[in-house]
């Protein structure tokens, strides 16, 4: 039996995901926030109490998109060995995925427009498994490019099938 012990992956997102989260947040909540008060001023007859519940409400959207990119700051982790691809996501469940080398098909980088504007991309790894890709998020854009050569040149002195 093997003596290995999994630990967490030592790398955080670049600092910069969390004003690109926080965006992509606000992007979501402000149009719901706005719905919830145009819904109260035009569909109801305007009750002081159901104000106090939308105001609430929108706060809560506000807030959100405020703390949510900080969470998931704090909580994602990846790292890349010679043996093997390793994320940890997630607030209240951690999900964690190792990809060995062996088992890796593909890897991609990704840059949306609003990224670009932050300096990050997002490296996928596609792998031979049905619980899917392992996607590591919010990098700078020279390091997701440096992390996808080296995966590649990793994966290509690996021995194995990748199926």
């Amino acid at each position: 039996m093997s003596s290995t012990v999994l630990r967490p992956p030592r790398n955080q997102a670049d600092p910069r995901a969390i004003p690109w989260w926080t965006v992509q947040w606000l992007i979501l909540m402000v149009p719901v926030g706005v719905a919830a008060v145009v819904a109260y001023w035009l569909l109801t007859e305007r009750p002081l109490w159901l104000g106090a519940v939308v105001a609430v409400f929108v706060a809560g959207c506000v807030a959100l998109a405020l703390v949510a990119p900080r969470a998931s700051y704090r909580v994602e982790r990846w790292e890349v060995t010679d043996q093997a691809v390793y994320t940890r996501k997630g607030w209240l469940t951690h999900t964690w995925r190792v990809a060995p080398m062996s088992r890796i098909q593909r890897v991609d980088t990704a840059r949306g427009p609003v990224q670009r504007l932050f300096g990050l991309a997002d490296v996928t790894v596609t792998t031979a498994s049905s619980a899917g890709a392992i996607k590591i998020e919010a990098l700078d854009h020279e390091v997701a490019a440096e992390l996808a050569e080296r995966l590649t040149a990793i994966t290509h002195a690996t021995r194995g099938d990748a199926t």
